[in-house]
């Protein structure tokens, strides 16, 4: 192994930070590898994609930290991945972090006792997350990991380099075991593909350690416009000085404070932009005072990010009037806020989340206060999921995943929620498809209480058979079938239902597999690669095939997958 010379028998918090940022970095130039190692050969795997967002966005929480130490560094560590955690093993990865931070807080390094125990306490703290953990999965891997280091400590191990290699070595040795432990992963000739990422990421960090080459600078998700304008407006400007910044605050501002700082500034200048969460409080103003504006900051925290630009020295027009409208974008959400706040909750309200304008409208239809753009194409993070709520002024929400690899993150939203607003409930109805989320809405009934309805919808969900239809990014086996790349492929809940070259073929194959003798009722809603026309022929003969059964056709418009039909 080629490496500088490392001789250390601890880690320290700078270390830590590095080797997280090597983690994230190796993982993310590694996620669409990742992302090809999903059991089902369908174009929408996002395994990588999901566990690169959910580590990248710790990340930039590192990557803003003015003092760094274990306290600073585990507290960006465990926020920016809780909120950032997309799909399940976005959310695993997420419980692995909060448990190993867990650790971290109070001390100032870390021996390889200490590495060993936030090891164990990061694979407790995922397995209370999952309801029925699998062996086979990122937990296994991640166990095995800890076994390890629990080990290597017990043996006085104490060179973090030998430390970290041996952990690598036998994680890397069960992830090649993973496909005894899941017959699926055997039969389609892939390890698992989250333990997979576990693994690139310990990878990532054991470089980062030996100093080897690896990009450390993490942009942020959403730079903060710089303001200029035209030397042609220069004499019409009131305020002189586009200031900004970024405040880490000592504690979160209550909503009187936010309101009393942003009517500071209103007072010092115009075109205000004030954005501010638990942690950070990211300002702009227009002002001929900037100094006044960065004294009365200093009051709430430390600054970040901070710049000072003089407008009548510059000569872009067009940022500042990106600015404007930002600002003015910003004064509409606060209007907004504001109009909310006196008007009384409603009792129930309700959030759903999918791909497709079709089933947008299908689900506002219905009665959903917002849906989230997202699904089997791209999960949506624990924090869309918790903004989307907190849109929404009502006693009581509902949110419906419609993918059981969103549930997880659901739940996660709801945990956080909760926690910070104790009158605010909600209830996460765990479907796993599109027309689970549909059954369930349709099935909501405003007279009964939050607990009925929420155990009526869950009945009524375990009744829909859904399928999906798409094709095959590579050949591979399923349930003892060849699939070769381009082929299409019906997918029940339980698995492969049909595959072929026809996409009409396989779908009609596909809905007669999950008939049952009782079955009263057939939806089909067609993607945004298939005509209405073709969705009408496969009506057709669908009737003809179960002319006793209702037939429903609707346009889904979704991505990747030429139809989704339930039966019910």
């Amino acid at each position: 192994m080629a490496a500088t010379n490392v001789n250390r028998k601890f880690i320290d918090a700078p270390m830590l930070a590095k080797m997280f940022l090597g983690g994230a970095q190796n993982l993310e130039a590694k996620k669409e590898w990742i992302n090809e190692l999903n059991v089902f050969p369908v174009p929408d795997g996002d395994t990588g994609t999901n566990m690169s967002m959910t580590v990248m966005s710790a990340a930039r929480e590192i990557s803003a930290i003015q003092e760094i130490n274990m306290d600073t560094l585990a507290k960006a560590i465990s926020s920016g991945s809780l909120r950032g955690a997309r799909g399940n093993s976005g959310v695993i990865v997420s419980q692995l972090f909060r448990g190993f931070t867990r650790v971290m807080k109070g001390k100032t390094y870390l021996s390889s006792e200490d590495i060993a125990e936030a090891f164990a306490r990061g694979v407790e703290t995922a397995y209370k997350a999952v309801m029925k953990p699998k062996e086979g999965t990122i937990l296994t891997v991640a166990k095995a990991a800890a076994e390890k280091a629990a080990e290597l400590a017990k043996a006085k191990q104490k060179d973090p380099g030998t430390f970290f290699e041996q952990i690598l070595a036998h994680a890397e040795l069960t992830l090649k075991k993973t496909p005894e432990m899941l017959p699926v992963l055997k039969e389609a000739g892939v390890v698992d593909s989250g333990g997979q990422g576990l693994v690139e990421i310990y990878r990532g960090m054991i470089a980062a350690y030996y100093g080897r080459e690896i990009t450390l600078e993490v942009q942020p998700e959403q730079a903060m416009t710089v303001t200029k304008i035209s030397a042609e407006t220069e004499a019409e400007i009131k305020f002189g000085y586009c200031t900004e910044f970024i405040i880490m605050l000592n504690k979160a501002l209550s909503e009187e404070e936010e309101d009393e700082f942003r009517s500071f500034l209103e007072s010092l200048g115009d075109s205000i932009v004030l954005v501010a969460d638990e942690e950070l409080v990211k300002v702009h103003v227009h002002t001929n005072a900037p100094g006044v504006a960065i004294t009365k900051a200093l009051t709430y925290g430390p600054l970040t990010k901070m710049k000072i630009d003089n407008m009548r020295q510059e000569h872009q027009e067009k940022l500042f009037k990106d600015a404007m409208k930002l600002a003015e974008e910003q004064k509409k959400q606060n209007r907004k806020k504001d109009k909310k706040k006196e008007e009384p909750k409603k009792k129930f309200g309700f959030v759903t989340i999918s791909a497709g304008n079709g089933l947008k409208e299908i689900f506002r239809d219905l009665g959903a206060d917002v849906v989230i753009e997202g699904g089997q194409t791209m999960n949506p993070s624990t924090e869309d999921i918790v903004k989307a709520v907190e849109e929404i002024h009502a006693e009581h929400v509902f949110l419906f995943p419609n993918n059981k690899n969103i549930i997880l993150a659901a739940n996660q939203a709801k945990d956080l929620i909760e926690e910070q607003d104790p009158d605010k409930k909600v209830s996460v109805i765990p479907t796993k498809t599109v027309p689970q989320g549909i059954t369930a809405l349709v099935s909501f009934f405003p007279e009964k209480t939050a607990e009925e309805n929420e155990a009526e919808m869950k009945q009524e969900i375990d009744a829909v058979k859904a399928g999906q239809v798409t094709y095959a990014v590579r050949d591979t086996m399923i349930d003892q079938i060849p699939i070769k790349k381009g082929d299409i492929m019906g997918i029940g809940d339980s698995g492969l239902l049909s595959s072929g070259s026809g996409i009409e073929d396989v779908s009609f194959e596909m809905v007669q597999k999950m008939m049952e003798e009782d079955s009263e009722l057939i939806s089909i809603y067609y993607g945004e690669e298939v005509s209405e026309n073709e969705a009408e022929k496969l009506m057709k003969r669908l009737s003809e095939e179960f002319p006793d059964c209702d037939i429903e056709v609707h346009e889904g418009g979704q991505p990747i997958y030429y139809y989704l039909i339930s039966v019910e």
